[in-house]
């Protein structure tokens, strides 16, 4: 009976290695088959489903590689590679501003990994070039033009339309196509006015490509995101609606719940949006607005009013950390944590103390940081969120020079690392191990747990990771030699 089950474990691992390698060779399709196969023998594997999420992406099949990639943060939110992976799908689709989101989740989630911000920055990138100016693109340069759609090249059943059925779009009211549109609805205005130019549409970029083609798509998508607000709802929106619908208030209310859902979801949208996209000081105006609005709401006017209340409290906190007003960030999570406590909500406070530690953590009170987290270990939820957290304790007992407490969370840190399989907290523990056991001068014990890390390093292919373990290596190996001396003089 134990040996199947072996042979299938041994399966497994051959297949994701030669899936890996085959894709390195740009045998895409290949490789494909073979992350098939292993998510056969192990059906959700999230690091399979990453992997196979990249092959798809790399065959133009971005559909199925957002499917994989939210897929593998199904069981856990905070799966890096998940995040980056969803982001770079979203990126590549051309949806900028939702790519900078993840991205942007990903980094208060793993600092460390500089892909993340490079995310950022293409994203931002993407977004300006996007929305820009419409005044500062000249009718001369025809070229300039294709950044109204990523996608131009392959939408070729589209470029096959009469242009007449091409142009046929479902009129909006200008005042509620501007309102869902906000400064998108210039660029929007701006490209059906080049329409109207006849010999401008007849032209060609220099790769071929029908002006004609670039303006109806860059109005389609633009057509797209309105339909989003107007028809599909976001997250939030839906989210607040099924509450409502939870609690019977949709049926008894006289006022529209819909729009009302509608409004406050649009609201936090906005919030995370500019948050999101570097605009800290805008979010945290926005927020404290609306913030305004619902306290002067009755509680039968707006359900879950406490639970809003509290998570715009930790969106002012957030906006203003980023702003480095760290002893605002501080009272804003508290009113937060106190929201989450009043109310009975687990989840909240466990964000709440999330978010003070981080701040204590910043404005270098690490003692207060290391009281604050361990007020929120027994909400982990996840052995990866304890992996986090335990690195974290562990990394401020080694700012106050506690280099046995260090280690032991250290331990602790990699224990739970070791149960989800993520090699990178694999890593980032067995790294933090070592600086503790430098501290304490077990320089024997340093140098192999340097050496593990180094291995984990080239397992995620982390140079930056491998550059300082390997400095750290040096230093270490030269101080154990040096210690050796004394040994022997002595």
């Amino acid at each position: 009976m134990e040996e199947p089950e072996s042979t299938s474990l041994i399966t497994f691992g051959s297949l994701m290695t030669e899936g890996t390698t085959l894709s390195r060779r740009g045998q895409y399709d290949k490789a494909l088959s073979c992350f098939n196969n292993a998510l056969k023998l192990r059906a959700g594997d999230k690091h399979c489903l990453v992997t196979r999420s990249k092959c798809f992406l790399k065959l133009g099949d971005t559909e199925n590689s957002l499917k994989d990639a939210e897929a593998s943060l199904q069981h856990d939110k905070t799966f890096s590679e998940g995040l980056y992976q969803k982001a770079e799908t979203l990126y590549t689709m051309g949806d900028f501003e939702f790519a900078l989101v993840f991205y942007h989740r990903g980094r208060r989630l793993r600092p460390d990994l500089h892909k993340f911000q490079l995310g950022i920055n293409k994203a931002e990138e993407a977004i300006i070039n996007c929305i820009g100016n419409p005044s500062s693109v000249k009718l001369e340069s025809t070229e300039e033009l294709c950044f109204v759609s990523r996608q131009a090249e392959s939408s070729k059943a589209n470029q096959n339309k009469p242009i007449k059925d091409r142009k046929k779009t479902r009129k909006q009211n200008p005042k509620t196509e501007r309102q869902l549109l906000g400064e998108l609805y210039a660029d929007k205005a701006y490209l059906e006015k080049l329409l109207k130019d006849e010999d401008l549409m007849q032209s060609s970029t220099r790769q071929g490509i029908k002006v004609v083609d670039l303006v109806l798509d860059g109005i389609s998508y633009l057509n797209h995101r309105r339909d989003f607000w107007q028809q599909q709802k976001p997250i939030y929106a839906r989210l607040y609606e099924r509450r409502l619908r939870q609690q019977g208030w949709l049926q008894h209310s006289k006022q529209k719940p819909a729009d009302i859902a509608r409004s406050i979801a649009k609201n936090m949208e906005d919030i995370e949006l500019s948050l999101a996209r570097g605009s800290a000081e805008e979010s945290c105006r926005k927020a404290e607005r609306l913030l305004r609005k619902i306290q002067g709401w009755a509680e039968d006017e707006v359900p879950n009013k406490k639970e809003l209340i509290g998570n715009l409290h930790s969106c002012i906190g957030n906006a203003q950390l980023e702003m480095g007003q760290m002893e605002a960030a501080l009272h804003s999570h508290k009113m937060d944590l106190d929201c989450a406590r009043h109310n009975a909500r687990p989840d909240a406070a466990s964000r709440a103390l999330d978010n003070i530690g981080h701040v204590y953590a910043r404005m270098g009170r690490f003692q207060q940081a290391i009281h604050t987290w361990e007020q929120k270990i027994p909400m982990a939820e996840s052995s990866l969120e304890k992996a986090w957290l335990f690195h974290e304790i562990g990394h401020c007992y080694l700012e106050l020079d506690k280099a046995e407490a260090a280690q032991d969370y250290g331990q602790k840190s990699l224990q739970a690392a070791d149960e989800d399989a993520d090699v990178e907290w694999q890593l980032h523990a067995t790294v933090l191990v070592a600086q503790a056991q430098v501290k304490l001068k077990d320089y024997r014990s340093a140098i192999m747990n340097f050496e593990r890390a180094l291995e984990k390093a080239k397992l995620v292919a982390n140079e930056a990771a491998q550059n300082s373990i390997i400095a750290a290596l040096d230093n270490v190996s030269k101080s154990f030699i040096e210690e050796l001396k004394k040994r022997r003089k002595e």
